[in-house]
């Protein structure tokens, strides 16, 4: 036997690649569909099969968005390369999800960009600092995160914000960051940050319109609190 089973070794009219070309994409199931991310199966199973036991042990599809590189190759059958094609096709699916919703957003109120950001934040278990770049219309025309903290704490450098709205071409931005607590209370270094992100802004010639923290279904706008 070789050392996996391909789809090739399966019936065609049951090879999802086959099925895809033939039917389209949206006649697969969830486990097809995975399949043909992973490519192969191991010694023992078709990748169909494995793509089957991965989403049972995920429990489902957002159970699977949720699990991070060492979970999935504590699964049985996935390596470190089978685990990165997993990850890189989510974070494509949601990239395009994204890029969607958000071309059409005006921002013009903090709940405007809570909204945006509210479900990717609030379960995440380090601080993410992101940013929303805007054009003159207030489109979002980027979104970017430009750190990744400890539990407690997201460290970002001013220069690092406005090198990336230079790059997006961007009239304006929004910050954001969670916290993991669930509470979004600003401390006194998300306020200091603020204050130092502001002034970076009016040097540059890009306005800081607010910096928002995201909780666990909450958000504060500092803007809002007086702080900008």
């Amino acid at each position: 036997m070789s050392d996996s089973v391909s789809l090739k070794q399966w019936p065609e009219e049951e090879r999802p690649r086959e099925r895809m070309l033939q039917h389209g994409a949206e006649a697969l199931s969830h486990a097809e569909l995975l399949a043909i991310l992973l490519r192969t199966g191991s010694s023992s199973e078709t990748a169909v099969h494995l793509a089957s036991r991965i989403l049972q042990q995920s429990g489902s599809l957002r159970g699977l968005v949720d699990m991070g590189h060492g979970d999935l190759t504590r699964i049985k059958g996935i390596g470190p390369a089978k685990a990165l094609q997993i990850r890189a096709g989510i974070e494509l699916g949601r990239r395009l999800a994204r890029s969607r919703r958000e071309e059409t957003i005006a921002v013009r109120r903090p709940e405007d960009a809570a909204e945006v950001l509210m479900e990717d934040l609030r379960y995440l278990q380090v601080e993410h600092f992101v940013c929303l770049f805007l054009n003159t219309k207030n489109h979002i025309v980027a979104r970017e995160t430009l750190s990744v903290g400890t539990l407690n704490a997201s460290l970002v450098h001013p220069r690092e914000v406005f090198r990336a709205a230079i790059r997006h071409g961007s009239a304006s931005l929004i910050c954001a960051h969670n916290h993991p607590s669930g509470d979004p209370t600003p401390s006194a270094e998300d306020r200091a940050l603020t204050a130092r992100l502001q002034e970076a802004g009016e040097l540059v010639g890009i306005d800081v319109l607010d910096h928002i923290v995201i909780g666990d279904g909450r958000f504060i706008s500092l803007k809002e609190r007086g702080f900008m």
